[in-house]
């Protein structure tokens, strides 16, 4: 893959930046880096009026064919994440419905799922959460126990969703349901849009080891969506929902290494301050972080490219970025309480205390476990790029 830009993506990483420079101002600008994992509770509804402005403005969905959003190139994708990254924008709201749904309604939806979903999200109105995880069936995700029965012209849903990002601001959930009677495993499931405002949806925020809750189990008890709010056909929602993690690991990681970068960034000023980057071990940790972050963005880059298009690495692409980025970020965590020494481990009265290492650490205890264990990435990839054998 050649890894440069064009002089067509350089003007358009000109034009990114004077729109960010000319409206990051005001209270957008106070919440400059906020948000993300950990943080999802920081300046939430002024990041939503954020998200609003840039669907006005034709900033989310950029990626979509030129009838739904910009039709952008997949390096004009790559610059606009950077970018943003760069410029130190808030996080985004609605991961889950730009990122997640609408490339999956693109490809498996219908023309009137289209009509109904795309506008909403790519003008920041509605926003959507994911409803995979449950109880019994996190990692293991063929063991879906959640059901949907359909009543007339609706489905009725019933089961319990677990780790539900956002589902306390969501207003739509795409729900993973068996809607089969006495089948199993990958056989049976449907992929149903649901409302989350409604009767029969209960929420409950699960506090994390960081004092904050943007997971939450979700309690289905006869909630109501319409017939046709199943993407794909009936009972093939098994292949309709790993379409969905296909697209997870997109353009945005390269955003999301920009943000990495600035941790590293961080991690190393604090390390100066305290004279802790004397020391040959922590030295060799910096530098060794440095160099892997290096090859974040160069795996990322190439499993964007064409060879990782089709065939044995096109099916194990996401697991290997998922292993790579999560096992970094996580290292980078523990790289954060050595620069600081004992200090670090004081516990803080809440989580409004926690300084920016204590956040980082302790959320990343987590990135090896969501969105995929790393033994799970690992079982992937020996299954879909090395042939070898389930057991």
């Amino acid at each position: 893959m050649d890894l440069r830009f064009s002089d067509a993506d350089e003007a358009f990483r000109a034009e990114v930046k004077s729109w960010l420079d000319e409206h990051l101002v005001g209270e957008f600008a106070e919440l400059r880096g906020a948000g993300g994992p950990g943080r999802e509770h920081e300046g939430f509804e002024t990041r939503r009026a954020w998200e609003r402005l840039l669907g006005g403005h034709g900033w989310i969905g950029i990626g979509w064919p030129s009838d739904y959003g910009r039709g952008c190139s997949l390096m004009q994708q790559v610059v606009f994440h950077e970018e943003y990254a760069k410029a130190g924008a808030p996080q985004r709201v609605n991961h889950m419905g730009e990122n997640l749904l609408a490339p999956t309604l693109l490809v498996h939806g219908t023309a009137t799922q289209r009509e109904r979903f795309l506008a909403p999200i790519a003008a920041g109105d509605e926003l959507w959460c994911q409803g995979y995880s449950e109880p019994g069936a996190g990692s293991d995700l063929a063991n879906v126990q959640t059901k949907a029965v359909l009543d007339g012209d609706e489905w009725v849903v019933t089961g319990q969703k677990v780790w539900t990002s956002l589902a306390h601001v969501a207003d739509w959930c795409f729900v993973v349901a068996r809607t089969e009677p006495g089948s199993t495993r990958h056989s049976g499931l449907s992929y149903l849009l649901v409302p989350m405002k409604q009767p029969g949806v209960d929420i409950r925020p699960i506090v994390q080891i960081t004092g904050t809750s943007e997971f939450n189990e979700v309690f289905f008890d006869g909630a109501r969506t319409p017939a046709d709010h199943v993407v794909g056909t009936p009972g093939d929602g098994w292949r309709i929902a790993m379409a969905t993690l296909g697209f997870e690991r997109g353009a945005a990681t390269l955003g999301q290494q920009i943000g990495f970068a600035r941790e590293l960034g961080q991690v190393i000023a604090v390390a100066r301050r305290r004279g802790t980057l004397d020391d040959p071990l922590v030295r060799d940790a910096v530098a060794r972080a440095w160099i892997d972050l290096r090859v974040l963005r160069y795996t990322a880059l190439r499993m964007l490219g064409p060879e990782a298009s089709d065939g044995p690495l096109a099916a194990a692409a996401p697991s290997i970025a998922k292993l790579l980025w999560a096992g970094w970020h996580q290292r980078l965590g523990e790289l954060a309480m050595m620069v600081q020494g004992a200090e670090a481990t004081e516990a803080p009265q809440g989580a409004d205390d926690l300084d920016d290492m204590q956040r980082l650490f302790l959320f990343s205890r987590s990135d090896t476990i969501y969105g995929g264990s790393h033994e799970i990435q690992r079982d992937i990839i020996a299954r879909r790029m090395l042939g070898l054998p389930r057991s």
